[in-house]
């Protein structure tokens, strides 16, 4: 056997030859994106780019949730790279979406939290989104209903019933991000909770929950009694 096959062979599997031999599961979070970025940048192999970009970005979810502006400024992205992660990102969000409107009831608050992280969870502006549900508690629709500064939001009861109609939900469930990093609710949320209750009461549509994210955690209001 020659010296240039011995190297060649006692050199470690590279991540696109041990994801067909054993499966993803076995890759690192920085392996699999080096194979959907393929290439890497002068003085820095590909592998070793994908760790930067997700330390970068304090984890693999802040990553997959930068918008293209942020990511065509994190050091060796271009835009064809940027639009390789962006649609990766887009690609798994609707593949959730499409689980949750064909099947799965979200009458479970691990399924609404999971749903609700992945939204919200990255975001550094306060947003409120309503999940319609049908009388299965499966996904109609996923709305914004509200966008706001740092520390508030004002959401209006009668559009959120509105829109409720608009889609014959049978139920809703809202939930909102903290970006302070803070999960408890605020008398503010509990109020609006209360409100948008009784206001959807009137028309026969069940307030199911109100979630409040703060980064990787999600807390539910019905779950402590506030709905």
């Amino acid at each position: 056997m020659s010296l240039s096959r011995r190297n060649h062979e006692s050199q470690p599997e590279r991540p696109r030859e041990r994801l067909l031999e054993h499966g993803p599961q076995v890759l690192t979070s920085a392996e699999l994106l080096a194979i959907i970025l393929r290439t890497g940048i002068r003085g820095c192999d590909v592998v070793t780019l994908s760790h930067r970009l997700i330390e970068h970005c304090n984890g693999l979810r802040g990553l997959l949730s930068s918008d293209a502006p942020k990511l065509l400024n994190l050091p060796g992205l271009g835009r064809a790279k940027a639009c390789e992660i962006l649609a990766v990102s887009e690609l798994s969000r609707r593949a959730l979406e499409e689980e949750l409107k064909v099947g799965v009831s979200l009458d479970h608050p691990a399924r609404v939290k999971e749903y609700c992280l992945t939204m919200l969870g990255h975001l550094k502006i306060e947003h409120c989104i309503a999940l319609f549900l049908d009388n299965r508690f499966r996904l109609i629709s996923c709305e914004e209903v509200s966008r706001g500064t740092l520390s508030q939001a004002s959401v209006y009861p009668r559009e959120v019933v509105k829109a409720a109609l608009h889609h014959h939900a049978a139920a809703l469930i809202l939930a909102h991000n903290h970006p302070s990093g803070l999960a408890e609710p605020s008398q503010a949320d509990i109020a609006l909770t209360r409100h948008l209750k009784k206001a959807l009461s009137l028309v026969d549509v069940r307030l199911l929950d109100h979630l409040i994210v703060a980064h990787s955690t999600a807390i539910s209001l019905a779950e402590q009694g506030h709905v």
